[in-house]
């Protein structure tokens, strides 16, 4: 699972004390919390930073959190004996055990079940866990990593999320900017996956005032949405430079404006949903992957957009 061509993409300054930030903390053992928006490249970082410490050659195992039922977010973390419940007729590892001396992410921690939240704390206090259904006591001797969107201060706030176990959690902590936050890496990361994808759609050059558009543009979506139009533009190209009509979300916000004068995000992001919604004739799962967030999430800005 290690994958030698991990990058993070750092040219704004923003960026760059990230980098700066994780490097120094890449060969501790501490949990690592990680936040910030939907799509902002969490899971990247997580993966950029185990690839730079010692345990680069240790497995890197991920669970997330927000689309599997409790009992099997439990099961897939602790393992279980044979017998432990209806189906389980062998005994299986959990990411725990399986990752060994590597590094465990749990992508949106905030999504755990109360149950499972007390075990996870068990587990950061003492560093050993039981299989499910068994009395054997293993070690964890993997580093793990949070990941999450969520505003977990307001979740504890709300009493959706432990705050012993967001104190456990919150000892090393990296915040991501959005990608509106740090402007000087959007062209960067355009030039980035128009390279990488141009084994699959050909390759293709930006003409030289899309840069500038693209860094007028809020991007909801953050950095999955960029990906995204940057592979739409390369699909449905009519020549070998894409202009700003393949851009057409950056053409409906008027082009090129200061950041101040841009209009609210969520009016952004409504649009940005909406439009998808209807592209794709309210599939929620293809929509979801195009905007680079989850199903749930999909669905709660949907009732809350009144998308229905």
């Amino acid at each position: 699972m290690n994958d030698a061509s991990v990058l993070w993409v750092a040219a704004d300054p923003a960026s760059l004390g990230i980098i700066d930030i994780a490097k120094r903390i890449a060969d501790t053992s501490t949990t690592l919390l990680i936040t910030g928006e939907s799509g902002t490249g969490k899971d990247q970082l997580a993966r950029w930073i185990h690839q730079q410490g010692s345990r680069r050659d240790a497995p890197l195992l991920k669970i997330d959190c927000a689309s599997l039922p409790a009992q099997l977010v439990e099961s897939e973390l602790f393992g279980h004996e044979r017998g432990a419940f209806t189906g389980a007729v062998a005994r299986k590892p959990g990411r725990f055990e399986l990752a060994l001396g590597g590094t465990v992410v749990l992508d949106e921690v905030a999504a755990l079940a109360p149950e499972i939240q007390a075990k996870l704390l068990r587990v950061l206090e003492e560093r050993t866990f039981e299989r499910l259904g068994g009395t054997e006591t293993l070690r964890l001797e993997a580093r793990l990593m949070a990941l999450t969107n969520t505003d977990l201060q307001k979740a504890v706030s709300s009493g959706r999320f432990r705050e012993d176990l967001l104190f456990r959690l919150n000892v090393l902590a990296i915040a991501v900017p959005p990608l509106r936050e740090r402007r000087a890496d959007i062209a960067p990361l355009a030039d980035h996956f128009l390279r990488r994808l141009a084994p699959v759609h050909g390759h293709a050059d930006l003409e030289p005032d899309v840069p500038r558009l693209l860094e007028s543009y809020a991007w909801p979506g953050n950095v999955r949405e960029l990906k995204n139009a940057i592979e739409h533009a390369l699909v449905f190209r009519k020549g070998p430079l894409l202009g700003l009509e393949d851009f057409p979300q950056i053409g409906k916000s008027g082009g090129a404006q200061p950041a101040e004068r841009l209009r609210a995000l969520e009016e952004i992001e409504r649009e940005a949903i909406q439009a998808t919604l209807e592209a794709v004739h309210y599939k929620i799962g293809e929509a979801a992957r195009i905007l680079g967030i989850s199903r749930k999430t999909l669905l709660d800005k949907r009732k809350k957009f009144g998308l229905m």
